[in-house]
């Protein structure tokens, strides 16, 4: 029996749930002894000229040993914006802050001290002269302050042309619905925040530990930061606590405290407070969607556009490049025969947006999902009814979009079938047709949502995806596997020992996997955009069987055998001579004289495309907008699962993320730029005991394009659940006369919309 497809227990839990994981704070290397600690001074205005920065008195406090400023650094260059061909070229960044400081949060010194217990009274006694200026903010920001004088403008790019939007697009077209929507910024908020450790070698090299998302993608960006050769680097990834697209790759930060270890010819740490994890580390979302839907009366959408606005934060980073995936996935699962979309990307004072959870794909699905709910509405129809009727038809063949995602394979209106029928969305709308004519005060409501999403692109410069890994068999029957994906979470110790264990006929609990070392795995993609599987895991497939057709050569030769007649005996892992057993020879015997090991790169052709179907029922207290989430039911089909164990727990985590977005999370700033959500009792997020038992209905649609026929996994909970849930709190009380309300569905938001229809009340 293979094990493929099996509930294995993670065999990382043992060491997390008693010895506790090695984190940054915890590397105890011997060649970071002695090391100082690193604090940082930011800003507390949103948008100030730096007048002057007097150190003089922080230098004279107990345990300082150095106090840097931007000027010390001024010898490293500015990091340019992302998408620099698109993006104003002006709009870059100093590792610490230059004459002008443009969030609250950024960095404007560095204060280092013998002892961690020494920093933050020493960072107090840093005078910064401020010169306030106007804070820039929202979706539509003026240029009557400017960010960046040189820019000229506020609007960092576009993509695509405003202009030639299609006026026609449109015409013949009985329903035209129009709506602006905001998907709101969020905080990544991992359970351990950034870090950094940095010590210089007699060679000349820099070995840091960081954690991150990839370290060889870490490795290139801490080179760049410091102007140095990437050979001159070496990147250390200890345990990842969480990430969500927040810690790929290197900060300014991280530069900044290998720059002072340099500069001080001793080991450096860093470890950032919860706070400051708050106001500074990259924040998610924050786009402003305007969405126009037409069709016939009787259903049938016939054109959509999508119009965008990307708040960059103060610096054009990834946060940047994030409208160009919504774009890609601007017509989701469905056949919409004219659909069009353009983004304009703006900075303001506020936290940099970076990559977080779906990066740009989630920001699609929620736009479109609202849409075609608001389609449904003004025609009068079910919104599942109309779903289905637009849905593209069931596909094996890749299927090329309007907007250039060639889609693997799928099966939209599968998916959305079973997720209703585990739903029993039938007697869920006569539940609620119920209430409706008693006038029931608790209101149900119930939300669907299909999607499908981009999993394991390539770099999007002509390279395809692809992976590397290395498999090795010892003699003592234990074996190794390198991995160019980065784990923090997801179980990939377990879930790569079980693709080696299926080819090699070793035990799972016999290999030990590595990772996250750029001396020891020089190349490597990181593990973001759910490509893990379908491209590191199939690395490790293809090395196993690359591994036994070496072994192959070497057990002919041992056994004076023809190789073409040897039986590879996954029970004994050992190869036989066919019809003769006992003329064996297991692998261990193979590594002894000569290592035994295969290192492969594994190439697929293309990305791949997860689908499925959320729906999600609330029920609203119409007297005080309370929402309590009853249910969630989703159809997650992300291929063909190795375990079910790990991809449900990425189900699970995905869509309390989703969910958590659509109910609690916003990062809230005033109108001075100023963060009013700067600590975990202003941010809040789900715990288990605000979401039900999930409902999870399986469905596999396998890709051809990796052996496994795996697509990814880790993102799709957090496409689905964010505009289910969106849609049944709207559902609740749409019969009331409330169209729409904006994330996140806040008990105060849906009172304030239920007040707004009120008769008499000015909408």
């Amino acid at each position: 029996m293979s094990i493929l497809g099996t509930r294995v227990l993670r065999t990382e839990d043992p060491k997390f749930l008693t010895t506790g994981g090695v984190y940054t704070e915890d590397v105890a290397d011997d060649r970071l002894e002695g090391a100082c600690h690193v604090f940082f001074v930011r800003s507390p205005l949103a948008h100030a000229r730096i007048s002057s920065i007097d150190v003089s008195a922080a230098r004279q406090a107990p345990g300082v040993i150095g106090v840097y400023t931007g000027a010390d650094l001024a010898d490293l260059a500015p990091i340019p914006p992302s998408a620099a061909g698109l993006i104003n070229t002006e709009m870059q960044q100093r590792l610490l802050a230059v004459d002008k400081a443009r969030f609250v949060g950024e960095a404007v010194a560095a204060v280092v001290t013998e002892h961690p217990y020494q920093g933050e009274d020493a960072t107090e006694l840093v005078t910064v002269d401020y010169d306030p200026l106007p804070a820039v903010l929202g979706f539509d920001p003026a240029d009557d302050s400017l960010l960046f004088e040189a820019a000229g403008t506020n609007v960092a790019g576009y993509w695509g042309d405003p202009s030639k939007l299609d006026a026609q697009l449109f015409d013949g077209c009985e329903v035209v619905v129009k709506q602006t929507i905001v998907n709101q910024r969020v905080a990544p908020a991992p359970m351990e925040t950034r870090a950094a450790a940095a010590v210089w070698g007699d060679d000349g090299r820099l070995t840091t530990w960081i954690p991150n998302q990839g370290a060889q993608g870490t490795k290139a960006d801490m080179a760049k930061l410091l102007g140095i050769d990437e050979s001159l680097v070496r990147v250390i990834t200890p345990d990842v606590g969480g990430a969500f697209g927040a810690k790929f790759g290197a900060d300014p930060e991280h530069a900044v405290v290998a720059w002072i270890a340099r500069r001080l010819g001793r080991p450096a740490r860093w470890t950032e407070t919860r706070y400051e994890n708050l106001i500074a580390m990259t924040h998610g979302r924050a786009q402003q969607h305007t969405v126009t839907i037409g069709g016939s009366r009787d259903g049938n959408v016939q054109a959509y556009r999508l119009e965008i606005v990307q708040d960059a934060g103060a610096y054009p980073k990834i946060g940047a490049v994030l409208p160009m995936l919504t774009i890609l996935m601007t017509s989701g699962p469905y056949d919409i025969p004219k659909a069009e979309a353009v983004a304009k990307v703006v900075v303001t004072n506020t936290t940099p947006i970076g990559a977080y959870r779906g990066a740009g794909r989630p920001e699609a699905t929620a736009a479109l999902e609202r849409a075609i709910d608001l389609f449904a509405a003004e025609i009068g129809a079910d919104p599942a009814d109309v779903r289905r009727k637009n849905l593209l038809a069931p596909f094996t063949e890749p299927h090329r979009t309007a907007f250039g995602a060639l889609y693997d394979s799928g099966d939209y209106v599968a998916a959305l079938d079973k997720a209703l029928t585990t739903a029993g969305y039938a007697d869920l709308r006569s539940q609620q047709a119920q209430r409706r004519a008693s006038g029931d005060v608790r209101q149900l409501g119930i939300g669907v949502a299909s999607y499908v999403e981009i999993t394991g692109m390539g770099d999007g410069e002509g390279t395809p995806p692809e992976e590397n890994a290395t498999v090795e068999v010892h003699p003592d029957g234990t074996a190794t596997i390198l991995t160019g994906t980065s784990p923090h979470g997801q179980g990939h110790a377990t879930a790569w020992a079980m693709i080696a264990s299926e080819e090699l006929g070793i035990p799972v609990e016999k290999f030990t996997l590595k990772w996250g070392d750029t001396d020891l795995i020089p190349e490597g993609g990181g593990t973001g955009g759910s490509r893990s599987l379908q491209q590191g895991g199939a690395a490790v497939q293809q090395a196993a069987r690359e591994l036994l057709d070496v072994a192959r050569l070497r057990a002919a030769a041992e056994l004076e055998a023809n190789a073409a007649d040897l039986v590879f005996d996954k029970g004994r892992s050992a190869f036989n001579v066919a019809g003769d057993p006992d003329a064996s020879v297991p692998l261990t015997q193979l590594a002894e004289n000569e290592r035994l090991l295969i290192r492969t790169v594994f190439s697929q052709p293309g990305a791949t495309f997860p689908f499925g179907t959320h729906v999600a029922v609330v029920e609203v207290d119409t007297e005080t907008g309370k929402t309590t989430l009853l249910r969630v039911i989703t159809v997650d089909d992300a291929g063909t699962v190795l375990n079910p164990l790990l991809a449900e727990g990425q189900r699970h985590g995905g869509i309390g993320q989703g969910a958590a977005q659509a109910f609690l999370e916003e990062v809230v700033y005033d109108d001075a730029g100023n963060p009013l959500t700067a600590s975990l009792a202003d941010y809040p997020f789900v715990s288990a005991t605000e979401v039900p038992s999930f409902e999870l209905a399986s469905m596999a649609t396998p890709t051809s394009y990796n052996p496994l026929g795996a697509k990814g996994i880790g993102e799709a909970g957090s496409i689905g659940s964010t505009p289910a849930v969106q849609n049944a709190v709207v559902d609740a009380v749409a019969h009331l006369g409330v169209r729409h309300i904006d994330l996140p569905v806040t008990s105060r938001r849906v009172w304030q919309a239920l007040q707004a229809v009120q008769p008499g009340s000015e909408q």
